[in-house]
C-alpha cells in the first residue's frame, strides 16, 4: 500500500486542529509524548503507530475506514454517531462536549458557514428551550428505545450536564459568520400531530401539553425576532431562513469553510452521519443551496410572506 492514506490521516487531524501548534499540543497530551516527536509524525519522518492511530481516532471520532479507502469512486463513506441521550455514559459525554469544543473552533474561522435542510425543527435552534429538548429525547426513545425504555413525557428529565452541553452547542452556531435554514412547509404540523398522538396514547399529559404548548409559543416569538432581523439577535450574525413549497423528504446540512468541509445526515431523530469527503460536502452544498429555488425567503426581506407564516404557526400551535 503506498502512503495515500497517511495523507489522508494527517488531513483528517488539520481538519479537527487546522492550527499545527494547537494541534501538536493535543496530539502530546493524547499520545503522552514529546513535541518533538509529534514534528516528525507530521512532517512524515516516520508515522504514527499503528496503537496511536486507532487512539487518535477513538478520541477524535476519525473513521478509519474512510481513510483507507483512498479511491472511493461513486462511494462516499459516511459515519453513524449514536448516543443513548437519557442514561448517558462517561463516554457519551466526552463526545458531546468533543462536538461542542469542535464547533467552537469550526466557528471561529471568518468564513464558517452552515446550511441545513429539514423537515424538523433545527436543533441549533431550539436546544435553548428545555421543553422541546425534552420532548425530542422522549420521542427518540418512543420509537427506537427498547419496552424498558419507553417513559411518559413526564418522567423524561435530562441531567443539569446535558442540558447545558445542549445550550453550550445551539449558542455556537449564534457565533458562525453564515447560517441558513430552509424548512419543510409543515414543519409545525409534524410536530403538533406527533404531540397530539402522544397524548391520546397517555404518554403526554394534559398539564404537560401546556408546558410544551407555551414553550413552543415562545419558541416562535423567538424565531420571529431572528427572522425579522436576519441575524441572531444575541450575536448580530447573518441568519437566512426560506420556506420550501416542496415537502421535505430528511434533514441534510454542511459546514463549509476554506479549510473545514463536513456533509451530516441526521436519522433516527437524534442520531447523525458525518463524511469528511471533500467532494460529498462540495455535492451537498451545492444541492442544498438548490433548494432555494423552491423556497420562499422570509428572513429580513419579504415582511408579508413571514407575517403571514408566523401568524399560520401560532394559531397551529395555539389549537393544541
Amino acid at each position: 500500500m503506498d502512503n495515500s492514506w497517511y495523507d489522508n490521516f494527517l488531513d483528517s487531524l488539520y481538519e479537527r486542529y487546522p492550527h499545527k501548534a494547537q494541534l501538536t499540543e493535543a496530539l502530546m497530551d493524547l499520545l503522552t509524548i514529546e513535541r518533538e516527536a509529534v514534528y516528525r509524525r507530521l512532517r512524515k519522518d516516520v508515522i504514527f503507530h499503528f496503537h496511536e492511530a486507532i487512539k487518535i481516532a477513538k478520541a477524535w471520532n476519525i473513521s478509519i475506514d474512510a481513510i483507507i479507502d483512498v479511491d472511493t469512486g461513486y462511494s462516499h463513506p459516511f459515519r453513524l454517531q449514536t448516543l443513548k441521550y437519557i442514561k448517558l455514559s462517561k463516554k457519551d459525554i466526552e463526545a458531546m462536549n468533543a462536538f461542542v469544543d469542535w464547533l467552537n473552533r469550526f466557528v471561529s474561522f471568518p468564513d464558517s458557514e452552515y446550511m441545513e435542510v429539514s423537515n424538523t425543527l433545527p436543533r441549533s435552534l431550539f436546544l435553548g428551550f428545555p421543553q422541546l429538548m425534552r420532548y425530542y429525547i422522549f420521542k427518540w426513545m418512543y420509537q427506537y428505545g427498547t419496552e424498558s425504555d419507553i417513559y411518559p413525557f413526564a418522567r423524561v428529565i435530562p441531567s443539569k450536564e446535558v442540558l447545558q452541553i445542549g445550550i453550550s452547542y445551539g449558542n455556537s452556531f449564534k457565533n458562525m459568520a453564515d447560517v441558513g435554514y430552509i424548512w419543510d412547509p409543515l414543519i409545525f404540523n409534524y410536530l403538533v400531530n406527533d404531540i397530539n398522538y402522544f397524548t391520546s396514547i397517555y404518554l403526554i399529559t394534559e398539564e404537560d401539553k401546556e408546558l410544551l404548548k407555551k414553550e413552543l409559543l415562545a419558541f416562535l416569538d423567538y424565531l420571529s425576532d431572528v427572522s425579522s432581523k436576519g441575524c441572531f439577535p444575541e450575536t448580530g450574525n447573518r441568519v437566512n431562513i426560506y420556506i420550501s413549497q416542496i415537502n421535505i423528504d430528511t434533514n441534510y446540512s454542511y459546514f463549509y469553510s476554506k479549510d473545514i468541509r463536513i456533509s451530516r445526515i441526521r436519522t433516527f431523530i437524534k442520531h447523525e452521519m458525518y463524511s469528511t469527503d471533500t467532494g460529498m460536502t462540495e455535492n451537498f452544498k451545492k444541492w442544498l443551496n438548490l433548494k432555494k429555488r423552491s423556497s420562499i425567503q422570509i428572513s429580513g426581506v419579504d415582511e408579508p410572506q413571514r407575517i403571514e407564516f408566523f401568524i399560520k404557526q401560532r394559531q397551529l400551535i395555539s389549537e393544541l
